[in-house]
């Protein structure tokens, strides 16, 4: 006798598409994602969003042009004499960059993830775990570019844009918002409690302070300038510096695969993550 299995309905079909390799992770649909964000910023209070702006700005008019007055011209890394201002300006927006990013791919997902219970209803689409994290990481992505082009707009008008291949900021500010806020979320994907939220400002705070933002790495010992060097912040500084002052050299492409190398670990491990959380 021939048993003839019915489907049991759209549930089943969807399980089905889920265990099938990369239909499992992938429904081509981030830019959802996307628009849910935009249309929930709407209510959100702008002040809060426009603080992150405001911060590195303060900095640069407080430490740039006030206590640049009394420094003169610092030494980079290349051994080029530049304006201290025009010193901590490109460091000062890659800080924007990552700040606007991180904050989007942290906070606001941890609320979705563990409060709003956001993404189990976006997992019970079509849409994979791929869709959302890059949805979310895109959505991150496009506040800091806000971020990054406000400022850029300031140092343009401060003169602080010392060589035309400044243009080429903006793109290398999106890759280091891309990679903060793909690996951001792949950690925030691990917290449980507000209080364990709290080791991202730990771990940032030091990292904008040490990262040759304010005064140059060769001021430190050798074995301290390759801790500092690990970090990511420190790799995008070097980077958009170079850029905004016209100093190009080799080393700027492992900069570059650095952050290539992060937003590659940060999507792996959000997805792994979300279809552990949701779907396995």
């Amino acid at each position: 006798m021939t048993t003839v299995r019915q489907s049991s309905g759209p549930e089943e079909t969807q399980a089905q598409v889920r265990r099938g390799g990369v239909r499992a992770l992938w429904a081509g649909n981030p830019q959802a994602v996307v628009q849910r964000g935009l249309l929930a910023a709407r209510s959100s209070s702008w002040a809060v969003v426009l603080s992150g702006f405001f911060e590195p700005v303060f900095y640069l008019a407080s430490m740039g042009i006030g206590l640049g007055a009394l420094i003169g011209d610092v030494q980079t890394s290349s051994g080029v004499e530049v304006p201290y201002a025009a010193f901590i300006a490109p460091a000062l927006l890659a800080v924007s960059a990552m700040n606007g990013a991180i904050y989007d791919s942290t906070w606001n997902v941890f609320f979705k993830l563990n409060y709003g219970k956001l993404y189990e209803g976006m997992l019970a689409t079509s849409m994979g775990p791929l869709d959302v994290a890059l949805g979310e990481i895109l959505y991150a992505l496009l506040r800091g570019l806000l971020y990054a082009t406000g400022f850029m707009v300031i140092m343009q008008l401060l003169g602080l844009n010392l060589a035309w291949t400044a243009i080429l900021a903006l793109p290398a500010v999106l890759l280091i918002a891309f990679g903060f806020a793909s690996l951001g979320m792949a950690v925030t994907s691990y917290m449980k409690t507000f209080q364990q939220m709290d080791w991202i400002n730990f771990v940032l705070l030091p990292m904008f302070l040490f990262s040759a933002t304010l005064y140059p790495i060769t001021i430190y010992p050798e074995w301290i300038q390759g801790i500092i060097m690990a970090f990511p912040l420190w790799h995008g500084v070097e980077l958009v510096r170079g850029l905004t002052t016209g100093i190009l050299t080799p080393d700027m492409w492992w900069h570059v695969l650095y952050y290539v190398v992060m937003i590659a670990v940060g999507l792996v491990f959000t997805t792994k993550r979300l279809r552990a959380l949701f779907l396995d």
